[in-house]
């Protein structure tokens, strides 16, 4: 399952300096690789230290991490849902991906001038926001005069249905909201699902600040903070000069002793992947043998044969059950066998729904 998120932010606001950092595999941690498929498209793997502790048991051949895709999106001008500038590929490329991490100027620096002139995240947030709500509001339009000819010539209760969800929308977007912000039933959303609403994405918002406030924030956080209160939106505080500085460290001990120093954990990087990932409800189960550890993404709620099929589909079609040890106790007792032996090794059939984590090997016949 590949997950491809797009970095959108106006100049000099830190997004390309992150989207560097995030092509460069020391900025993550010991080993996870990064490649350049384009020049603003890059394929990088998302950091999970459960990989690490199965590869010191299972001593496997190879270890694989699961990847997602990160794209630099440039382009934007106020205008960019008319076709400004080069707004019309600036959003077609945000169509094409799964969410949305919209990096955010949350720093005082007289050294980088602002496009605008001044440091405001709030009014730069609005700014693509307004476009991209637009772009959105045009599509609606669309469907709502489709849909409404439909109501009234056949009198047909679903498009009457559909034509309440899109007008109600379309005073939504046109009061200046993103569509994510709605208060929709599941029932609503299929009325809406095939326009791919641009502000119905995932979207975490990347405050960029300076190393002082990268712990507890500053003033600027708070206000995005406050401003998106209402979206079912992520807000990560992140310190590009920190991640950079990272980069140019050889060692994966020495970075570890310069996040120590600045009582961080973990990257600002390792932290937004790990942020993009649980933004798309996604999770991670684990196949473990001496020929290969490898992590596979699924999203949450998935049941075991639809897991299986991440494999292979005939895995699906010919599921027959899963064997699978919680990852707490594969760590615990120290092996498969050791799990079988504890009875930690559970046999699950076509309903079980896989927990993150999960240590799994599939039974089936096709």
């Amino acid at each position: 399952m590949a997950l491809k998120c797009g970095i959108v932010g106006l100049p000099n606001v830190g997004k390309s300096t992150l989207f560097n950092c995030l092509s460069n595999a020391k900025a993550q941690a010991a080993n996870f690789p990064f490649c350049t498929i384009e020049p603003n498209i890059g394929v990088i793997t998302v950091p999970d230290e459960r990989l690490l502790e199965l590869e010191k048991l299972v001593k496997p051949q190879r270890v694989v991490p699961t990847t997602m895709e990160i794209v630099d999106i440039a382009g934007l001008v106020k205008g960019a849902s008319k076709g400004e500038g080069l707004g019309n590929q600036f959003l077609a490329n945000i169509r094409e991906t799964d969410a949305i991490l919209h990096v955010l100027r949350c720093f005082d620096d007289h050294n980088v001038i602002h496009v605008d002139g001044s440091v405001n995240p709030v009014r730069d947030k609005e700014i693509i926001d307004t476009e991209l709500q637009l772009k959105d509001l045009d599509s609606v339009d669309k469907k709502l005069q489709r849909v409404s000819r439909m109501a009234k010539v056949g009198n047909d209760k679903d498009a009457k249905k559909a034509v309440d969800v899109l007008e109600a929308m379309k005073l939504h977007l046109e009061s200046g909201k993103s569509a994510r912000a709605a208060s929709l039933s599941e029932e609503d959303k299929e009325h809406i699902a095939d326009l791919f609403l641009l502000t119905m994405k995932p979207v975490m918002y990347v405050c960029n600040v300076d190393e002082q406030s990268v712990i507890n924030g500053n003033k600027y956080v708070d206000q995005v903070k406050q401003n998106v209160k209402d979206e079912d939106a992520e807000v990560l505080v992140i310190c590009a000069a920190i991640e950079a500085e990272i980069t140019q460290l050889d060692s994966f001990e020495d970075r570890q002793m310069f996040l120590s120093d600045l009582g961080l954990s973990e990257s600002g990087v390792a932290k937004l992947i790990k942020g993009a990932y649980r933004l798309l409800n996604l999770i991670t189960y684990f196949t473990a043998g001496v020929q290969e550890v490898r992590a596979w993404t699924i999203t949450k709620g998935t049941k075991a044969p639809q897991a299986a099929a991440v494999i292979h589909t005939d895995f699906e079609r010919g599921f027959i059950k899963a064997e699978v040890i919680h990852y707490s106790d594969y760590i615990s007792f120290g092996s498969e066998a050791a799990c079988r032996e504890a009875g930690k090794l559970a046999m699950e059939g076509k309903e079980y729904i896989v927990h993150d984590g999960d240590v799994m090997h599939f039974k089936f016949n096709v």
